[in-house]
């Protein structure tokens, strides 16, 4: 009787071991019941309108028809969360971004190849990205990328009042203290034409399409840098950055140690390094810093990149934080406020695949802006020369 309450979950690769070992790190699990398996995307696509899961996990490369393939057809005729297991391959990586574009809420990369016989090390990731993946809004996933959302005026309208009162797990007292004071202090009236300005934004589950749909709206012109980090393995990183300047106006690259910062450029922070700039001379440089510990297990990591910025004086910042899970970027986001101007935004519930990193931030208090996915180029515009 226990089950009817757990999340059901379809296991589709084509390697019999690979379908054992994941069945196996679901043993005992008191969230989610495997309840079948398949062996392609043809079978996969027969085994999710006969058994209904709440939950797939796909290995991208299959034979008959790969999980790019059946994904496509999943989402037109039986749509559900799927997560991705990838090969870290650059064909691995690209395909896997396809499949994010194409309503794949996540992914995994496999830590070997193909058969993984050491796929034990990302059972941990596994486990979690599927625990939430079945929560996930279908109708979000479906989503075409660009189209206009529902207006989220309300929300606006409650942040404006400041009326969202936080929430114990995610700031403590003293934070909201500190917040209301500062919030109060930096209001646009201190925004200043004539100051430099800097956009950070940070991302995670459901970042790439997100990303898409934000940076592809920026002008060429934009009197800004901007920094992004997107939590993501080594190697998934470049091809984003590339896939994403491919498409935009804006020049797009996966941030190197010692890069210039340039107005109109954006720099993704690659997988297992942190984000952080200096200043040289005039001019401000990345750094790229694979010593410093994951914070809240990601490297890089959304806290470290605001905090490191929060330094920086010479920069009014634009701050932005949109789908994920957890809560990186709030407690960043409180040294921004504090130590200088920064307009904050944040991605609307209505628009996020989760609403988890920006649901912490606005429960600081310290969001000036909750706007759908669709409009955030437009706000970040709004608060540039």
């Amino acid at each position: 009787m226990g089950f009817s309450n757990k999340s059901k979950l379809l296991i589709v690769d084509d390697s019999a071991f690979m379908r054992k070992l994941i069945s196996d790190f679901f043993d005992g699990n008191l969230k989610i019941e495997v309840i079948g398996t398949a062996r392609n995307g043809v079978d996969a696509i027969n085994k999710i309108q006969q058994l209904k899961p709440d939950v797939v996990t796909m290995d991208v490369e299959m034979p008959e028809m790969n999980g790019l393939d059946a994904l496509k057809v999943i989402m037109e005729k039986c749509p559900v969360p799927v997560i991705m297991l990838s090969s870290t391959t650059i064909n691995g990586a690209k395909n896997t971004l396809n499949a994010m574009e194409n309503g794949a809420v996540d992914f995994v990369a496999k830590p070997s190849g193909t058969i993984s016989l050491d796929l034990h090390k990302i059972k941990e990731e596994l486990v979690h990205k599927v625990e939430h993946a079945a929560h996930v809004s279908v109708a979000k996933l479906k989503k075409p990328i660009g189209h206009k959302n529902i207006s989220t005026k309300f929300a606006n309208d409650i942040i404006k009042k400041r009326e969202i009162t936080p929430m114990k797990n995610s700031t403590t007292t003293k934070n909201y203290k500190i917040a209301k004071e500062v919030n109060a202090s930096t209001r646009k009236n201190q925004w200043s034409n004539n100051s430099k300005k800097i956009v950070l934004i940070g991302t995670s589950t459901g970042g790439p399409r997100a990303l898409q749909e934000v940076i592809t709206k920026l002008p060429k012109s934009i009197n800004a840098p901007i920094l992004i980090v997107q939590h993501m393995p080594p190697g998934f990183t470049k091809s984003l950055a590339e896939r994403l300047n491919q498409l935009s106006n804006i020049e797009v690259k996966e941030a190197e140690h010692g890069d210039v910062l340039i107005n109109g450029k954006a720099y993704i922070a690659p997988g297992g390094s942190h984000l952080k700039i200096k200043k040289l001379n005039s001019q401000f440089q990345i750094i790229l810093d694979q010593n410093e510990p994951p914070r809240s297990g990601h490297r890089p990591a959304v806290d470290v990149m605001f905090e490191n910025v929060s330094q920086f004086s010479e920069f009014d910042k634009i701050a932005v934080i949109m789908t994920g899970m957890g809560y990186d970027g709030s407690k960043g986001l409180i040294e921004l406020k504090q130590k200088g101007n920064t307009i904050a935004i944040a991605e609307s519930a209505d628009t996020c695949i989760v609403y988890g990193m920006p649901k912490a931030a606005v429960e600081t208090q310290l969001v000036d802006e909750i706007v759908d996915v669709d409009d955030i180029a437009q706000t970040i515009m709004k608060y540039l020369p």
